[in-house]
């Protein structure tokens, strides 16, 4: 918490040189030491209620996510994924496609379908990721249990996930209302607690739906100054999500490459 706190104004007008008549009164002087500490404390008072303000906002938007996480079961979009390298100050790349989420137990799966040319399929699902490029004929195969951290920050997070888990994983902070595509939306700024996910993203920006808990874009910044920006449309929470989504089907000639 910054609070910002005057120690009074100088606004005593007084050169060498000038005349008594244009000295200051002493009860003028006077009056001006029991202006200032006034001043400090109300600037005091109106420091806290503003923090108390965005604390409250915070506390909202995460019980709305504990709502919503309580209820999850499935959920699909449309997203754009679009990065910026900071070298350049340009966008490096973007990707659109369809994505799907479903709940597992206790643990969130994820199914993107990566429009053409770049047609990809990745899947999070069963402690491991599988990303399957149909094009090259490869399969990249992740065991989350080394990289759960990374894969959970960047793949499932803000859709099905709880205010309170966020927190155990972020220092969570609220920046205020913003329109994002005609939709009216909290932005959250979560800087990661783990050292091992700040190698990857130093902070994520979240735009949350306050009408239902789930995040319309996300933003991911990187120690390099890049970032990934992730937009979602066309959110459908509850329906029925095909099997084959979670299902991947290669060819008898494509290279699978455990990591």
């Amino acid at each position: 918490m910054r609070l910002f706190v005057t120690t009074g104004v100088e606004w005593l007008p007084i050169r060498l040189g000038c005349s008594e008549s244009r000295r200051v009164p002493a009860q003028m002087k006077r009056s001006r030491w029991r202006f200032a500490p006034g001043l400090s404390l109300s600037v005091l008072v109106l420091g806290l209620a503003a923090y108390a303000v965005t604390d409250s906002n915070l506390e909202k938007v995460l019980a709305k996510m504990d709502e919503s996480a309580a209820k999850f079961r499935t959920a699909q979009a449309r997203f754009t994924w679009t990065t910026f390298n900071s070298v350049v100050n340009e966008v490096s790349g973007t990707q659109t496609g369809k994505i799907y989420f479903q709940r597992n137990g206790n643990e969130t799966e994820m199914a993107a379908v990566i429009d053409p040319p770049d047609a990809q399929q990745v899947v999070f699902s069963h402690g491991k990721i599988q990303v399957y490029k149909s094009r090259m004929a490869t399969m990249d195969v992740y065991d989350a249990g080394t990289h759960r951290e990374e894969f959970e920050t960047f793949l499932v997070i803000g859709f099905g996930s709880s205010g309170k888990d966020m927190l155990t994983s972020f220092d969570v902070s609220y920046s205020g209302e913003e329109k994002v595509d005609g939709t009216d939306t909290e932005k959250l700024e979560l800087v990661p607690k783990s050292d091992k996910v700040k190698q990857y993203f130093t902070k994520v920006i979240l735009w949350i739906n306050p009408q239902n808990g789930i995040s319309v874009q996300q933003e991911f910044l990187q120690p390099n100054g890049d970032y990934r920006l992730a937009k979602y449309s066309d959110i459908q929470l509850g329906p029925k999500i095909p099997a084959k989504a979670f299902q991947i089907k290669t060819s008898g000639t494509t290279k699978v490459v455990t990591h």
